[in-house]
């Protein structure tokens, strides 16, 4: 195995691929805060090449003092490079320039949580064999060191679950509709004039970045392979204004969750739009900020909250990366913190349930005909289920349609139940000739 060690008497020298908003605030951060993280790590932590296809705006971003590279395989094969950040991001170059610059004995650090959650099983396997670290605290929730704290700080628990707010993009349109009370589309053109969504927000609001994070923190907190294929994943597009409105009647807010859960059965990996409580903290995440919330057995459940992107807070994770590698480099591999935080041989192959196989309760709305007999019609499909009812609303037609309206709206919270009987019941009032059209039906989590 070639363990790769560090020369203690000289400042550690880092290659970054890729210098766009993430990679300029990881260079002015080592910059500005050079001392204190001397006084951390022991050694200087210097960025000395940077590879970028726009050598111009590179060069702009770093100063006369950096070597600038069009190429980033020539920062790979400098024998001078210690550690190589990656920031480039996706699944194609980005993975064999990670795998190359493992082969070539670097350590990597990288913010790229799309490319870990496809293949990092296989970029692990790589590292384990040439002795390097990975380390990727910034491709979760930014500057917030959830990462570090399931790997390091909750060791001694048996992590149960795992709900988090981790994309930002999609909670400012979220909280954005709830505060002014407008629909999707409206406020998804808001969030691209201020910069808050892409200009294809695809990813984001589909729910895919947040899969990919969810992704990661179910591997380590379970100590299973990484396995994105297996999560379900549902966006925001198809959130109404007047949910979000009938959520808040009901004492709850909608948010779009990152889920992982340990049960009996397996483990559940799944993101969607979900109704919790007003009163939980997590609730009350406004904008564009994260916050993942973590139950332990031992410890209970902690709450981590930050802003979940940016260039500075990002960066922080990824020096806070550095520092870790500029202390460890010494330490034997076996003696390092894993990457997913259980030994490589003591890995589980608990199964990822499939949607159908969960069990959490529901809030559902049924636009229904304003007319005798329709309501204990949908109970009896419930009651036939087996899924009992927590609450329920009832709105006055003219409030729906208008005035002389002959439709209204019904809303029900329900009790736990596995989720494939809430589909069978779920077509089956679908079916119904008084219902008027798609049932709309929310996830609910207590997060108790």
């Amino acid at each position: 195995m070639n363990d790769m060690k560090l020369n203690p008497t000289k400042s550690i020298q880092v290659g970054l691929l890729g210098i766009g908003t993430v990679g300029s605030g990881v260079f002015n951060v080592l910059q500005r805060n050079h001392e204190e993280i001397l006084r951390r790590a022991g050694r200087g932590i210097e960025i000395t090449m940077v590879a970028d296809l726009d050598t111009a705006r590179a060069r702009a971003a770093v100063g006369e003092a950096v070597q600038v590279v069009s190429d980033a395989r020539v920062v790979i094969a400098n024998p001078q490079i210690d550690i190589v950040i990656e920031l480039i991001g996706g699944y194609g170059i980005a993975r064999q320039l990670v795998l190359e610059a493992i082969e070539a004995g670097k350590h990597v650090v990288t913010a790229n949580k799309a490319l870990l959650a496809v293949h990092g099983t296989e970029i692990f396997a790589a590292a384990h064999r040439k002795g390097v670290m990975v380390a990727f605290e910034a491709a979760v929730a930014g500057g917030i060191p959830i990462i570090k704290s399931l790997r390091e700080g909750l060791t001694a628990n048996r992590i149960e679950w795992i709900a988090g707010i981790i994309n930002g993009t999609t909670n400012f349109i979220l909280s954005e509709m709830r505060d002014k009370g407008l629909d999707f589309a409206a406020v998804l053109k808001e969030a691209q004039r201020l910069g808050y969504a892409e200009s294809d927000p695809t990813f984001d609001i589909e729910g895919v970045d947040a899969a990919h994070k969810v992704t990661l923190m179910s591997a380590i907190a379970f100590g299973v392979p990484v396995q994105f294929d297996k999560a379900y994943v549902e966006g925001i597009t198809q959130l109404g204004a007047q949910d979000i409105r009938y959520a808040e009647q009901l004492g709850y807010r909608i948010k779009l969750l990152g889920i992982t859960k340990k049960t009996a059965e397996g483990i559940e990996l799944r993101v969607h739009p979900s109704l919790v409580p007003a009163k939980r903290l997590i609730a009350n995440v406004e904008g564009a900020m994260n916050a993942v919330m973590v139950h332990g057995d031992a410890v209970g459940t902690t709450l981590y909250y930050g802003k979940g992107a940016g260039s500075e807070p990002t960066a922080s994770a990824v020096i806070a990366d550095l520092v870790d590698i500029a202390r460890l480099h010494a330490a034997e591999a076996a003696q390092r913190v894993p990457y997913l935080a259980f030994q490589p041989d003591a890995m589980s192959d608990t199964p990822v349930l499939a949607m159908g196989e969960i069990v959490t309760s529901y809030y559902l709305r049924l636009n229904v005909a304003d007319e005798a007999g329709v309501l204990a019609r949908v109970c009896g499909i419930l009651a036939e289920a087996d899924i009992s009812i927590d609450a329920m609303l009832q709105r006055e037609a003219d409030e729906v349609g208008g005035e002389g309206s002959t439709q209204t709206d019904l809303i029900i919270l329900t009790h736990d139940c596995r989720e494939a009987r809430m589909n069978e019941a779920l077509a089956e009032m679908q079916a119904l000739p008084t219902v008027l059209a798609p049932i709309v039906r929310i996830r609910k989590e207590e997060l108790a």
